[in-house]
């Protein structure tokens, strides 16, 4: 079993940054591949981020491909969402998702068997 606590939601404007964590339970987490969803009123959960259970690998949805970057740091059961150049688009609830079987890059939230609780980051004009 694996529960997932993700924080460093807020508010900032248009072109700033934030750094979104998720942190884990369960020693088996470090086996496990994560990724980031999002969700704005009214739309479907969408990928954001992959990464592999070591970090070697990671992968990007198209609306955040050069300004987000997922990394992890097994030692501290904690997967990162740095994201820069935010735009009023971006606003969302993020949430973090683990899945077993750590090699595959997943994109869909079918996929993942394990979700946080979201946080709300809301990106003004």
């Amino acid at each position: 079993q694996v529960q997932l606590v993700e924080s460093g939601g807020g508010l900032v404007q248009a072109g700033g940054s934030l750094r979104l964590s998720c942190a884990a339970s369960g020693r088996t987490f470090v086996s496990y591949g994560v990724g980031w969803f999002r969700q704005a009123p009214g739309k479907e959960r969408e990928f954001v981020a992959s990464i592999t259970w070591s970090g070697g690998a990671t992968y990007y949805g198209d609306s955040v491909k050069g300004r987000f970057t997922i990394s992890r740091d097994n030692a501290k059961n904690t997967v990162y969402l740095q994201m820069i150049s935010l735009k009023p688009e971006d606003t969302a609830v993020y949430y973090c998702a683990a899945r077993p079987g750590g090699r595959i890059l997943a994109t869909n939230t079918y996929e993942y068997d394990y979700w946080g609780q979201g946080t709300q980051v809301t990106v003004s004009s």
